[in-house]
């Protein structure tokens, strides 16, 4: 929603600005350099990327509409879905985990934490990994590398969109700037008429460069830096999760494997000491209750 916000600020100021100095609204309304900058762009856009691409922008752009996902209440969840499974292994042994990271969704464990459930990332990234800590046959180094090269495919695919759409923001200035040149080439076609003609043809013209500006700057590039931003929370999710199981791996009790987990997060969604060690303490009284 802030991405609106902002949008709207930005329209307001600019425009706003525009009219206080004197300046009219309907000087500004050039629809067919709108379609020539706007449809230069998209064009470029389809050129340069595939299907699945061009998918991954249009499934992420709905996703900014809506609140972050990765808050301080869902790592509080996922750190206490994590000691509850890596707790139980400990107590009862890792194979009686096994039904529980084989099928998540009929997991009593993983029922306690909804939200955790209905992201599938968060979900098969547990389960690979401790489907492989069962097993038994690799080392926490071997498993670490093995993440490093996971969370930087995911990172990688992730920022996909993100980079597509500023290089569209990158190149709008210049399509303005086609519209522009276009322009300039028609009013000098019209040398021949009236100053007051050629003045009008030439503001037209200067309108392709205002508009390639900003939609690239105030419009365009801050919609790669939001997806770019919502990528990066993703990512650390993942890694929150990676250093929890290390650390249990590498011998830590579940409530210190957790508090390895709680370190690598923002500042700004991680939650204090105490507030993680109570938490997880309720999680562990969940499933013996059940």
């Amino acid at each position: 929603m802030l991405i609106i916000i902002g949008y709207v600020v930005v329209a307001v100021c600019v425009f706003g600005a525009y009219v206080a100095m004197g300046g009219s609204m309907g000087a500004l309304f050039q629809p067919l350099e709108l379609l020539l900058i706007g449809g230069g762009a998209l064009g470029a856009y389809i050129a340069a990327n595939n299907g699945n691409s061009i998918k991954a922008l249009f499934k992420a752009l709905p996703a900014l509409l809506k609140k972050d996902p990765y808050d301080k209440a869902l790592y509080m969840e996922l750190m206490a879905l994590l000691y509850a499974l890596l707790n139980k292994a400990r107590r009862d042994g890792l194979m009686t985990i096994e039904s529980d990271i084989e099928e998540p969704e009929k997991s009593p464990i993983f029922a306690e934490y909804p939200r955790i459930l209905k992201d599938h990332h968060m979900v098969d990234f547990i389960s690979d990994y401790m489907r492989l800590m069962i097993s038994g046959n690799m080392s926490p180094f071997e498993i670490e590398t093995l993440m490093d090269q996971e969370l930087e495919t995911h990172h990688h695919e992730a920022n996909v969109p993100a980079r597509a759409m500023q290089v569209v923001a990158d190149g709008l200035p210049a399509f303005g700037i086609v519209a522009a040149v276009l322009g300039v080439i028609k009013a000098l076609a019209a040398i021949d008429q009236p100053p007051a003609i050629l003045a009008d043809l030439i503001s037209k013209a200067m309108v392709g460069t205002f508009l390639g500006i900003l939609l690239a700057y105030g419009f365009a590039a801050p919609l790669a830096s939001s997806l770019e931003r919502r990528n990066e929370t993703s990512h650390k999710v993942l890694e929150c999760i990676k250093v929890t199981l290390l650390a249990y791996m590498n011998g830590y009790p579940p409530q210190l494997a957790v508090e390895f987990g709680r370190k690598v997060l923002y500042s700004t969604e991680r939650p204090s000491f105490t507030e993680l060690e109570e938490h997880v303490r309720q999680a562990g009284k969940a499933p013996k209750k059940a």
